[in-house]
């Protein structure tokens, strides 16, 4: 299980527009429908990235980790970073042609990736992609937001970390 983000080429908002928002929905509901093995999790559109969880059956798990993977790995067929590359490619056919700007870019090279690795993770990236159209204003993919890289990685370690459990202090006698 994967938690992906994907931003739009130079931080563009381009999914404010209702027409390439519902493009780029229609084209992550059907992410199952091309890679069988994939389901869908929590996932929300923003005016200039998605965020969304990606589930891999053991088809999809048998496959090498990010860490482990080369880059000849990461492309194979049923890979994650084919199925988002595969999601990319189709939403920039579609959009660039709603825009009528061909060969136009619409994403970001990469993609961001995490792997899920316990149900706690899970629900606090599920709460993180529920809050996102909430927290519009802080997000770090906002253009009109200054925030540092450390401002959002404190952030990040708020919604993806697990609780610290305070330590009762010691008594000595």
């Amino acid at each position: 299980m994967y938690f992906v983000t994907a931003v739009t080429a130079n931080r563009d908002c381009l999914f404010a527009d209702a027409l390439l928002r519902s493009t780029v929905e229609r084209s992550w509901l059907a992410i199952p429908q091309h890679a069988a093995h994939a389901s869908l999790d929590a996932w929300v559109v923003m005016p200039n990235h998605i965020h969304g969880i990606v589930v891999l059956d053991a088809f999809g798990e048998s496959r090498p980790t990010p860490a482990e993977a080369t880059s000849s790995d990461l492309l194979k067929a049923g890979s994650l970073g084919s199925i988002i590359g595969n999601f990319k490619s189709i939403t920039t056919r579609a959009i660039n042609r709603a825009r009528r700007s061909p060969g136009a870019p619409v994403w970001q090279r990469n993609y961001y990736e995490r792997i899920v690795r316990n149900d706690g993770e899970l629900d606090r990236i599920r709460a993180y992609i529920a809050a996102n159209p909430m927290r519009w204003a802080l997000d770090r993919e906002n253009p009109s937001h200054a925030t540092t890289r450390d401002e959002w990685n404190d952030d990040e370690d708020r919604w993806f970390t697990p609780p610290r459990r305070s330590q009762s202090p010691s008594h000595s006698s």
